[in-house]
């Protein structure tokens, strides 16, 4: 499965816009890490790499609101 390069933007609504598709993880990390040194203070977007069998569903993936992780100081 590739692996691809997203960027993410949050305002004014979500929207994704894949950047690249990778067959190694490496490449893939290497990239989103040369491409968030490039960002700049005031970027109003994200960079993100995401394992998946297609682009639908690396985009269905990036969509899913995922719970918190829980805080073990809480309890």
């Amino acid at each position: 499965m590739p692996y691809f390069v997203y960027k993410i933007f949050e305002k004014p609504i979500r929207h994704l816009e894949k950047l690249e598709q990778h067959d190694a993880f490496r490449e893939a990390s290497n990239r989103a890490k040369q491409m968030r040194v490039e960002l700049t203070g005031d970027a109003a977007y994200s960079i993100k790499v995401i394992f998946a069998e297609t682009e639908l569903h690396a985009e269905d993936l990036l969509n899913q609101v995922r719970a918190p992780i829980p805080n073990p100081q809480d309890d």
